[in-house]
């Protein structure tokens, strides 16, 4: 059965932000440093469901902001305090400050009044970073998390809106991990309990239906 559509008020176009998580050339793009999950986020078509929720976003004048990982050439303020941290360091593609790795892969649309935030730390785009206070100033009540991976950042970043009073919407056809399966288990045992489990085409849906200011 197919989730239902969200409230129409959590879509409203003048409080939601639409997030893509990691969605860099680096990670989801033909370079990634990690090709199976570049590989699971094409394969499950969520890579092009991100594509359209921007390109709808854009058109609903639904703001958007590019969540990047990346890290300097020295590595200063980066983590190192998990495996994860250090295995990322010996990957034969870098994320690094100022590459092609680090840039929005394609087919995701970037425009003019998207924002991208970068961080050297951490897991979250949203801890620590000052993501927090822009999605304030914005005005965002709702944020629609997409992108990779269902394994640690995408949790992680549901988590945190829950956390600091944001409701989280997750279009689960928009969100990848590895292995392919895990991200079905992690949409429906965890992510489920604390946000708003939805489709792409659900939340395009909402966006087209929402009354036009002005």
């Amino acid at each position: 059965m197919a989730p239902p559509d969200p409230p129409a008020e959590r879509l409203d176009p003048a409080t939601t932000v639409l997030l893509t998580v990691e969605c860099q050339r680096g990670v989801v793009g033909p370079e990634s440093a990690l090709p199976e999950l570049a590989a699971a986020a094409r394969a499950s078509g969520a890579l092009l469901n991100i594509a359209r929720l921007v390109a709808g976003a854009h058109d609903a004048g639904v703001q958007v902001v590019h969540a990047i990982a990346e890290r300097r050439p020295d590595g200063r303020g980066a983590s190192r305090n998990a495996r994860l941290f250090r295995a990322a360091e010996r990957l034969p593609v870098q994320q690094l400050t100022g590459t092609r790795a680090v840039r929005v892969a394609d087919p995701i649309p970037v425009g003019d009044a998207d924002l991208v935030v970068r961080r050297l730390h951490g897991l979250s785009p949203l801890a620590g970073t000052g993501v927090d206070a822009l999605l304030r100033n914005l005005g965002c009540r709702t944020l629609v998390v997409t992108g990779v991976s269902a394994n640690v950042a995408v949790p992680n970043t549901v988590f945190d809106a829950v956390n600091l009073g944001y409701t989280a919407v997750v279009p689960a056809d928009a969100i990848a991990g590895v292995p392919a399966d895990y991200t079905a288990a992690m949409v429906s045992h965890t992510l489920a309990l604390v946000a708003t489990v939805t489709t792409a085409e659900a939340v395009l849906r909402g966006w087209r239906s929402a009354p036009r200011s002005g």
